[in-house]
C-alpha cells in the first residue's frame, strides 16, 4: 500500500476520530510462536501510533524478534466504525517517563487530586520505559456505511452482478 493511500483513509472524518481514542488493541507473535492480541494505550503523533511499556514487558522481546504487528482501533456503538492497520514496531528505550505516556493517560476521567497522585506514582514506579513507536505501512477503515469488510464489499458486487443480469 503506498503511503498516500495510508495518509488518505488516515485522514478522512472516522480515520480521525478513531485515531483520538484511548485504546488499541496490539497484535503480534508471542516468543512460543502463538498469536497475542493485547489492548494498550496509545497516542497518535500525526504520522505514528506510540505505545509505552515497561522495560521489563513480555512482548518486547517477541516485537525484537518479530516487530510486524497489526492493531485495531474500534468503537462499541452501532454501526461500528473500525480501524485496521499494520506496520513494523521500533523500540525505543527511554530514561524517565515519556511524555506520550503522560498524555495517553490524560484522557482518563480523573480530578486534579487524582491525576497529581497518579502521576508520583508513576513517577516512583518507573525509572524508564519503552516506547514502542509504529509507522503505518498499511490501512483499512471500516465504517459500514461508506465501506465495508473486504468480503462483505465482494457479497455486494456478486449481487449486483446476480441482479443486472
Amino acid at each position: 500500500m503506498e503511503q498516500r493511500e495510508i495518509t488518505e483513509i488516515l485522514s478522512r472524518p472516522a480515520g480521525q476520530e478513531l485515531l483520538a481514542r484511548d485504546v488499541t488493541r496490539l497484535a503480534y507473535v508471542a516468543k512460543d510462536g502463538t498469536p497475542r492480541n493485547i489492548p494498550i494505550a496509545f497516542t497518535w503523533n500525526g504520522a505514528q501510533i506510540v505505545l509505552c511499556t515497561t522495560k521489563n514487558a513480555p512482548k518486547l522481546p517477541s516485537l525484537r524478534r518479530n516487530p510486524q504487528v497489526a492493531l485495531t482501533i474500534d468503537t462499541e456503538e452501532h454501526p461500528p466504525k473500525i480501524l485496521l492497520l499494520r506496520g513494523r514496531a521500533e523500540l525505543d528505550v527511554v530514561d524517565g517517563i515519556p511524555e506520550e505516556y503522560l498524555q495517553m493517560n490524560g484522557s482518563y476521567r480523573m480530578t486534579p487530586e487524582q491525576r497529581v497522585e497518579w502521576e508520583a506514582e508513576v513517577r516512583s514506579l518507573y525509572d524508564g520505559m519503552v516506547r514502542i513507536v509504529i509507522t503505518p505501512t498499511w490501512a483499512k477503515l471500516i465504517d459500514f456505511e461508506t465501506t465495508l469488510p473486504t468480503a462483505v464489499e465482494e457479497l455486494v458486487r456478486r449481487r449486483a452482478q446476480r441482479q443486472s443480469a
